[in-house]
């Protein structure tokens, strides 16, 4: 029997995470962004950038989570990651570098609540966000195209990190 939003067992769990979008502007994005930070018990999400469509697209997408999620809309997203760090929060972006770690061999840690960075649909977290970065991560690809979609790298990224955290 499929089971519904009535039936489900799942148990009801807040990580400590922040998910930081560097000027995500996208508005079925950001309505899937709430979705899948709802879906993992992300603690806070967090919209930076100067235009943030919050819309009948936007709520469309994202099914009246932007109801209960925590959220804040910033208009810089390096001041945020500079507040969350001086808070004592681990950041941590998602981006491929020359230095970035593969995701599935990251150990995320217990100890400090995490700030996850995820960037601009078109360049990524950007290169301050990145030096101010405790951790740079990314997720190993096999085929010919080197980038994802931000909502499902981050999907991916927030189901190994709650995977960890539990």
């Amino acid at each position: 029997m499929q089971l519904t939003h009535y039936n489900t067992y799942f148990k009801k769990h807040t990580f400590p995470i922040t998910v930081v979008c560097d000027n995500v502007t996208n508005a079925t994005n950001i309505g899937s962004l709430f979705r899948v930070c709802d879906a993992f018990g992300v603690e806070k999400l967090v919209l930076c950038g100067e235009h943030i469509p919050m819309g009948r697209k936007m709520t469309k997408t994202s099914r009246a989570t932007e109801k209960v999620l925590d959220f804040e809309i910033k208009p810089s997203a390096s001041e945020v990651v500079e507040s969350l760090k001086t808070e004592g929060y681990k950041i941590i972006s998602l981006e491929i570098t020359s230095t970035s770690q593969p995701l599935n061999n990251f150990q995320f840690s217990k100890e400090k609540p995490i700030a996850l960075i995820v960037g601009d649909e078109n360049f990524g977290v950007s290169e301050d966000i990145l030096e101010k970065s405790d951790a740079i991560i990314h997720i190993d690809m096999f085929g010919q195209n080197s980038s994802m979609n931000v909502v499902q790298a981050t999907n991916i990224t927030l189901y190994e990190m709650t995977r960890q955290l539990l």
